[in-house]
């Protein structure tokens, strides 16, 4: 079954160009269920059309209507989504008889997606021209106060470069020219009929479709000379209950962004998960499709630690890691601090591994006094070009950059990723962070990267595991920022988890627990609690060969409560060697 139309040259009353439906062209015979609420012009022209007559059942098509007459429609799009009852885009669905989409035989951006767009418009020199202008009269412009008139629809980058750089020349510096010519190119030549066009006004996202080609308008205000005709949806959404990553892409400070890698979200504003599916078997007929709008809610979860869990990482109580993880949950920073031995890193990267589903979600650096931002995210490094073997200087991702981009691909989004930094208080963290900082706090926000200038922000379902030794820098040095920014979790010889976790090692071992007594008699003569002895150092096997015990103290331990009481002059070997302490022990 095939409609026939054609594509008038006469505009409608919203500046898009009119679409005749041919008589005799099918039509769907049920409308799917969001149709009414998220395209009501077309839903109520489509029934007010049944009503009179001019589309009956079909005797041509059983199970269809058909039109009786030609039919004029306001735009492309409204002639598709009465025929076919659902929101449709009409330039890409009408095609000529040799399948070419009516967008390409208009000669706009073949074989390119329809993408959507963010255009600022709430706050143009003081005026908010959404609610003015935008929505009343189905529009959408940009200010380009100075460009000069005739400036043809499809301009390339470099001759609007040449025309800004001559007409902005002493009323824009630099920087401003760069980012108006990426705005004005992609209004005028890269945005195209059918794309998807948003605006933020009033604490609430307008979501509309660009219904025909840009123009420029003579008139005395210059705030709004650049238009294109776009049918906007009748009601807007509260920005605070989008989906994070939306807000994020939405925080972009460009008056023109293109919203691409979050269109899925985008299509499925307004619609409930079974609106979403019904609307999907309506339109495709086939309900095993993948619904990218669904994908994209798929929901982001940790798992919940089990008894099996607990059982592998030796620790007293399964409580304890559900604690842990709902802190991570909460705050998605989290530091681990204690004294030295109390397995911080091992215990970091086996959660990092349950939570995010294996090792090929985690990644982990570790941090020293001369890490700086462009070790840990991005910088320009001497690289060998492979071809002419000339080193030059390239901008090149970090650690957390490449992780990042990993976690924000499309399939990997709902799946925990996880960046263990070991060390994390033995460098200055305000410039390792840089920017970053902020987006620790704000994980809705976007940010201006320092040196590829992109708009950046944290995925979602990336998590940041830090591990701090106290006796290398007391936590009481940790500054304001970073507890805001981070949950601390204490491992400590005195408390639990760690306090029993060698005695727990040793019976699981089937060893003597003598090594867990020498290390709580040991512990007991140390005063201050960051420098005591954690448990690791008496976890290897090492330890248990003949004469093991006495060399990992001698060689191991004594040396840090050497350094520890350095200048005291304390007998070490008295007061915590292996004899003494057996001795004390009976």
């Amino acid at each position: 079954m095939v409609a026939r139309g054609r594509l008038l040259t006469e505009r409608g009353a919203k500046g898009s160009r009119k679409f005749v439906v041919l008589a005799g062209s099918p039509v769907r015979a049920n409308t799917v269920p969001s149709f009414a609420t998220r395209k009501p012009p077309s839903y109520y022209t489509r029934q007010q059309l049944i009503d009179t007559g001019m589309i009956r059942r079909s005797d041509r098509w059983p199970g269809c209507l058909e039109t009786m007459s030609d039919i004029e429609c306001t735009s492309p799009s409204s002639a598709a989504e009465i025929l076919m009852g659902c929101s449709v885009n009409g330039w890409g669905v009408w095609k000529s008889a040799d399948g070419v989409s009516l967008i390409d035989c208009l000669g706009q951006s073949p074989a390119v997606p329809n993408r959507p767009w963010l255009v600022r418009g709430a706050n143009v020199t003081g005026l908010d021209l959404v609610q003015c202008l935008w929505l009343p009269e189905g529009l959408v412009t940009l200010a380009a106060t100075r460009l000069r008139q005739g400036v043809r629809r499809g301009i390339d980058k470099d001759e609007l470069r040449t025309l800004v750089q001559e007409d902005y020349e002493s009323a824009a510096t630099y920087s401003r020219q760069q980012t108006l010519v990426e705005d004005l190119h992609a209004f005028l030549s890269r945005m195209k009929p059918g794309d998807t066009v948003c605006t933020i006004s009033g604490g609430r996202l307008y979501v509309g479709e660009v219904t025909g080609e840009p123009e420029q308008h003579r008139s005395e205000d210059r705030r709004s000379n650049l238009r294109r005709p776009v049918e906007w949806q009748p009601s807007g959404h509260s920005y605070d209950e989008l989906p994070e990553e939306l807000q994020q892409k939405l925080s972009s400070q460009h008056d023109v962004v293109d919203l691409t890698s979050v269109q899925a979200h985008i299509e499925g504003l307004g619609l409930t998960d079974q609106e979403l599916v019904e609307d999907a078997e309506a339109i495709e007929g086939d309900p095993s499709l993948e619904i990218p709008a669904l994908t994209a809610r798929r929901e982001l979860e940790l798992p919940e630690p089990t008894d099996s869990l607990t059982g592998e990482l030796l620790v007293h109580d399964t409580e304890w890691l559900r604690e842990v993880r709902d802190l991570l949950w909460d705050e998605r920073q989290l530091v681990l601090y204690g004294p030295p031995g109390t397995g911080k890193t091992y215990l970091a990267l086996k959660l990092a591994e349950f939570f995010g589903g294996g090792p090929e979600q985690v990644k982990l650096v570790q941090f020293h006094p001369s890490y700086a931002y462009e070790d840990f995210f991005e910088g320009f490094r001497p690289q060998e070009d492979p071809q002419t073997r000339e080193v030059a200087f390239r901008l090149t991702a970090g650690p957390l950059r490449e992780l990042a981009d990993l976690a924000s691909r499309e399939g990997n989004r709902h799946i925990p990723h996880f960046l263990i930094i070991d060390e994390i208080n033995r460098a200055n963290l305000a410039k390792i962070f840089g920017e970053l900082y902020f987006l620790l706090e704000y994980r809705n926000k976007s940010v201006r990267l320092t040196y590829s200038g992109d708009d950046f922000a944290l995925p979602p379902n990336l998590f940041v595991i830090g591990t701090m030794n106290t006796a290398d820098r007391s936590i009481a040095l940790v500054d304001a920022a970073m507890r805001r920014r981070f949950a601390f979790v204490e491992l400590s010889p005195r408390t639990e988890p760690t306090r029993g976790l060698l005695r727990r090692w040793l019976a699981k071992e089937g060893k003597d627990a003598a090594p867990a007594d020498l290390l709580d008699a040991l512990n007991s003569r140390i005063d201050e609690p960051d420098f005591r002895i954690g448990p690791s150092y008496l976890m290897k096997r090492g330890v248990y060969r003949e004469g093991g015990l006495k060399r990992t103290w001698r060689t191991k331990i004594l040396p840090l409560l050497e350094e520890h009481h350095y200048g005291e002059g304390i007998d070490i070997e008295k007061r915590y060697g292996l004899a003494a302490l057996t001795e004390s022990l009976g």
